[in-house]
């Protein structure tokens, strides 16, 4: 049987699947837009190049409550005969094949599937070590459409969830990202205002695709290439008799991941380990590891014509690790070789430690 291929994204700890084959495009999440009388977990839409796209809540879609959004997440269009949402997700991860035979279709629960289910899950998928929800897209599109035709003239009576979600949507009018920080607010208008702009004579051969992060304050970016996703901490593990650069091990899905704090090989001041929340998996020479960062602010795309030398004193931060600098929002951005910080940081612990 022939396989077919999937994006993986993660949402809220978990893995989905949808049909590449749907998906149109992925950019960073946006500042949105309310529309009234929008449906519930529709949260709000954005100008793509000049047409209205609504971005979809799946955590709303799935009867979950939702969520902050954070600078991290993505949001991925799909489109199919000529219908199209974007929804969000916390870390878009890469193209898998997937045979039908590996796929199970018929899952039993203790209760009936009633008729007001939409099938929005159309099986369930081993892929490695992971478990992995395969979405119906053409369902989720379908769903969309109708229910935001059917807003005005809906006369179905509503079950007690969804009276709630409508009478909150009542009393307090829906806000993007209220607690965020106002530099957080400015960079997701930024992205909506790019996303305006028409992108044919865009060209991105030869970009350098940066993760931006922040530390003790300061910009980095770093090798897109080298990041396998980004998470937050929900416990560590401590590990004795290792240096100070290791926090500890978390659990990521089954998998053990070692916590590095790389800011003493680059002479800045270590944090206090149990303020740390934010984590980038990095994959380097086939080690992986989870390296702490304050913040995550964007994915940008570097001309190397932009990247200027390492000045001679750059906020005493060890040049050694530095591969140049390079103009971000108000600030210069220090382009960080994350490979070497691994290679001839002494960052990595014999297993017998």
């Amino acid at each position: 049987m022939v396989d077919k291929p999937y994006l993986i994204f993660s949402l809220n700890g978990a893995l989905y699947g949808v049909e590449a084959e749907c998906v149109q495009e992925i950019f960073s999440l946006p500042e949105l837009k309310p529309i009234a009388e929008a449906p519930p977990d529709i949260v709000g839409v954005v100008n793509l190049r000049g047409d209205i796209l609504p971005i979809v809540d799946l955590n709303l879609r799935f009867g979950y409550k939702q969520l902050e959004y954070s600078l991290s997440d993505s949001a991925i269009v799909l489109e199919w005969q000529k219908l199209r949402i974007g929804i969000i997700v916390n870390q878009v991860h890469e193209v898998c094949n997937i045979l039908p035979e590996d796929i199970s279709k018929e899952l039993f629960y203790s209760r009936e599937v009633t008729a007001k289910s939409h099938s929005f899950v159309s099986g369930i998928a081993k892929v490695a070590a992971d478990i992995v929800m395969l979405l119906n897209s053409k369902n989720l599109l379908r769903y969309s459409e109708l229910f935001a035709a059917s807003v005005v003239h809906k006369t179905v009576e509503l079950d007690a969830d969804e009276e709630r979600v409508a009478t909150n949507s009542r009393h307090q009018p829906y806000i993007f990202c209220p607690h965020a920080t106002p530099e957080e607010k400015a960079i997701f208008r930024e992205r909506a205002e790019n996303l305006m702009r028409p992108t044919e004579k865009q060209d991105f051969a030869g970009l350098i695709a940066l993760a931006v992060v922040g530390l003790n304050g300061e910009y980095f970016g770093l090798d897109l290439k080298l990041v396998r996703e980004f998470t937050e901490i929900r416990k560590v593990t401590p590990v004795p008799c290792c240096p100070s650069h290791i926090i500890g091990n978390m659990n990521l899905r089954g998998e053990i991941v070692t916590l590095v704090d790389i800011r003493g090989v680059l002479n800045m001041p270590m944090l206090n380990t149990k303020i740390v929340t934010k984590v980038m998996v990095i994959c380097v020479d086939d080690f992986v590891a989870g390296v702490t960062v304050d913040e995550v602010f964007d994915v940008a795309y570097l001309h190397p014509l932009q990247l200027s030398p390492v000045p001679t004193a750059i906020h005493s931060i060890n040049n050694e690790y530095l591969q140049g600098t390079a103009p971000y929002r108000e600030k210069m951005m220090s382009i960080l070789d994350l490979q070497k910080v691994f290679t001839k940081g002494e960052l990595i612990v014999n297993e017998e430690v």
